[in-house]
């Protein structure tokens, strides 16, 4: 890539100006280069599209938000136009952070501005002033009292839009808690608080395991919208259902699918616990959507319905999971984990296509897992667990906390639909592992890969890491491919790469900083990816042929795939009827005998006459047909006999350019063969080395040394990052009770009871010797690492010094 500097990009100072539309790559933003510092290993996506015509790109070197007006497919269905100036946008107050990510709203009027220390939301349309021909935008931050508190140390890990409000925005941070903001009440103070707890009483926990990764929220099926899908580190997959925001509007059709659903397979099961967890759900319903009744009782047609604020007083959700694979033990500690796949999960993502319900999860060694739900989600309480609400002057619920405690269960060993409410989670159906193929990189910390879902087909998937772009496709789903009545024989997914920013084969840095997926109303999609030097690169997806089409065959009466390749249908030169010769002749007089009747009389004469006409009708028509039809072909054959000819004199110049080469391939297999006799030379001599008669680890020797690089690259990292959280915490503890004791009221300090400072001063000595234990726990794995490393390597010294 350039690396030269050059001015950066500004519009014209004419206001008035007419538009230029130019090709999106020639577009002035793009074609500026400009240098770029090392990023670590920090992805970023600096690239949003509204879904219209509107694309925004935030410029990292002078923090401003760019707005570029889209024509797709136009003149051309290949090209993708911007237009010239692009509109500038910049916010109203100083960030004081780096923008890593940037994410629009459902209706396109507001903008996230993701980094690792803080969140900002800057609106579109929301202006306070005009500087030159910048719109300068309102800007605000979301949640600086629990992310943005000096030197705290809980990072946010992930935030995302609800896909079904324009206000909400669910925030997931390192302290293991998921944050539900309404923007337009409040954005520093959480709607809801899901305390996420994975951990099961009685099994052993790993520091992993209770490392968050990223969520997800459902899609557009059944329960599955009112789900949050969250993942650990160790791959594991936990769902809290039902979480809906605030005010959010639903299609009143998918929720009578499940409400009358929970009547027909909860309500009247036999099993009391499905009656009661199916009973809760009705009443959750009717209390979140009062209007529900109405539209099963008296058929009203209101198309959607807004939900309102409500939680269950004397319950508190259930983390249900960790989800297990059908047929899986649930003993082990890292369930999620394949023997496939390497290192720890960086990233997930939930996809929606038709009925399928697809977990991706993507592993820093460079492979991903792909799952799929075996069965429906369904929400599940505790009861006993009251969580804790806050409440305005009219005692209208304003916010919610609660814990969120796993349960144990165990997985089904096959799936049984009768199990329906019964409160055990989904299990999962292990579609594939996807292996990109990536090289293996000196970091102990692997591959950052993240993952987008094609706008405009489902089934494909792009994965973004450090080399580039690759592009996933699903052809065989669970139950999708049998409501279509595909084959039930599974496809592997097909792995396509998109675009190889590799340079001379290394990956030791991200080279996009940009990444979005473009579709329009005609079946056209694009990829448009910007690199770290401020470059464009649009490439235009084929979706058609993509997937397997269907096409019946009326002989076998079976489905075949059109992909195969199958011999042109050759028309008949002569038909069938024509084929088959002509008809039987019906003699009507075949009982008479005509050897009584003489040949002179009138009945011989008759009887003759009639022969001639039958005769005539039959075989002379037939004659004259076979001569018109033989007439009619005759142009045809003629050219089929050209065809051949000329097919015939291609295969011989076939045929003689293969004698040509015969001399060169010869020469060629002959080389090969002294290769391989050379290669085998060369491998009897390396079997004569002494260290190749080193006896190999031994199957307990192998399980320990993969445990042992497993620990050191997932389990200490979370460990670290456990002590973190915990001495943020501590800190922010800390300062609170400097804050009561030095607070002063008309001159008088205001002491808390003997009892509260008993109680806080046990609680801080309880944090310290958490703190202190968890340090010396990490300095006795990092000594014992480093003895390990270093035996390891004066074993090989007489290996190498005997070589």
């Amino acid at each position: 890539m350039r690396m030269t500097v050059e001015p950066s990009y500004s519009p014209s100072p004419t206001p008035k100006e007419e538009l230029e539309w130019l090709p999106l790559p020639k577009h002035p933003l793009f074609t500026t280069t400009i240098s770029h510092d090392a990023t670590g290993n920090v992805s970023r996506n600096l690239l949003a599209w509204d879904g219209a015509n509107r694309l925004y790109f935030w410029d990292p070197h002078n923090n401003r938000l760019h707005r570029l007006s889209l024509r797709l497919g136009d003149p051309d269905p290949t090209s993708v136009l911007a237009a010239s100036p692009s509109k500038v946008l910049q916010t109203d107050v100083v960030l004081d952070f780096d923008v890593h990510k940037i994410s629009i709203n459902r209706n396109g009027t507001a903008i996230l501005l993701f980094g690792s220390e803080k969140l900002c939301v800057m609106y579109l349309y929301g202006r306070t002033s005009k500087k030159d021909v910048n719109l300068i935008c309102r800007t605000i931050a979301v949640g600086s009292q629990t992310h943005s508190l000096g030197n705290n140390d809980i990072r946010v890990l992930e935030a995302s839009w609800h896909p079904y409000s324009d206000t909400h925005l669910g925030i997931l941070s390192s302290d293991s808690v998921f944050r539900l903001f309404n923007l337009a009440v409040d954005p520093l103070q959480p709607e809801q608080e899901y305390y996420l707890q994975p951990a099961v009483h009685g099994r052993s926990r790993t520091a992993s395991s209770m490392c968050p990764v990223g969520f997800s929220f459902g899609g557009d099926h059944l329960w599955d919208r009112f789900s949050v899908f969250v993942a650990f580190s160790d791959g594991s997959i936990y769902v809290i259902c039902p979480v809906v925001p605030f005010g959010s509007l639903f299609k009143c059709e998918s929720l009578l699918d499940i409400y009358n659903d929970a009547h027909t397979f909860g309500l009247m099961s036999a099993n009391s616990v499905a009656a009661s967890n199916s009973k809760l759900a009705i009443s959750w319903l009717e209390a979140t959507f009062p209007e529900l009744q109405n539209q099963e009782s008296e058929g009203d047609n209101l198309s959607l319905l807004r939900s309102h604020a409500y939680v269950v007083f004397d319950a508190s959700l259930v983390l249900q999971g960790p989800l297990q694979r059908v047929g899986q033990s649930g003993n082990g500690d890292s369930v999620g984990r394949s023997a496939e796949c390497e290192g720890r999960a960086v990233s997930f993502l939930y996809n929606s296509v038709s009925k399928d319900s697809i977990l991706v999860t993507a592993w820093s060694g460079g492979q991903l897992q792909i799952d799929a739900l075996a069965d429906e989600i369904q929400p599940v309480w505790s009861i006993g667990s009251p969580p804790r609400l806050r409440l305005d002057s009219h005692d209208e619920i304003l916010g919610l906390a609660m814990i969120c405690e796993s349960t144990a269960s165990s997985p089904p060993e096959k799936l049984d639909h009768n199990n329906a409410w019964l409160g055990n989670p989904s299990p999962l159906l292990r579609l594939a592992i996807v292996d990109l193929a990536l090289p293996r990189r000196a970091a102990e910390r692997g591959y950052n890969i993240s993952l987008f879902i094609d706008t405009l087909m489902p089934e494909r998937i792009y994965s973004i890491h450090d080399g580039g772009i690759d592009s996933i496709v699903l052809h065989c789903l669970p139950f999708t491919s049998q409501a279509n009545g595909k084959d039930d024989t599974m496809r592997t997914p097909s792995v396509h790469p998109v675009l190889n920013t590799c340079q001379n084969g290394s990956t030791s840095e991200p080279s996009l900083c940009g990444f979005v997926s473009l579709s329009d109303s005609f079946g056209y999609s694009w990829s448009v990816a910007v690199t770290l030097s401020q470059e464009c690169v649009v490439l235009e997806m084929k979706t058609w042929n993509l997937l397997p089409q269907l096409s019946i065959d009326m002989e076998k009466k079976h489905i075949q795939s059109v992909g195969q390749s199958n011999e042109r249908d050759i028309q008949p030169i002569i038909s069938k009827e024509l084929l088959s010769g002509p008809k039987e002749v019906l003699v009507p007089w075949a009982s008479q005998s005509l050897r009584s009747v003489a040949a002179d009389s009138i009945e011989g004469r008759s009887t003759l006459h009639q022969y001639f006409k039958l005769f005539h009708e039959t075989y002379v028509e037939y004659a004259h047909k076979v001569h018109l039809e033989l007439k009619h072909h005759a142009p045809q054959l003629k050219k089929i006999i050209s065809d051949q000819r000329s097919r015939l004199g291609d295969a011989q110049q076939k045929l003689l350019k293969v004698e040509d080469k015969e001399c060169i391939l010869q020469k060629r297999i002959d080389r090969a063969i002294q290769m391989h006799n050379s290669l085998e030379e060369r491998l009897q001599h390396l079997r004569n080395l002494p260290g190749a008669h080193k006896k190999p680890l031994s199957r307990a020797e192998r399980q320990f040394k993969s445990e042992l690089d497993h620990f050191k690259e997932v389990e200490l990292d979370a460990l670290h990052s456990s002590v973190e959280a915990v001495s943020a915490r501590l800190r922010r503890h800390m300062q609170a009770s400097k804050a009561i004791q030095q607070k002063k009221i008309s001159g008088k300090k205001v002491c808390a009871g003997n009892d509260q400072i008993s109680i806080l001063k046990s609680s801080l000595e309880k944090l310290s010797l958490v703190n202190t234990e968890n340090s010396k726990k990490v300095k006795i794995v990092e000594s014992t690492l480093s003895n390990k490393e270093r035996n390891s390597g004066e074993s090989s010294l007489p290996m190498l010094k005997n070589c």
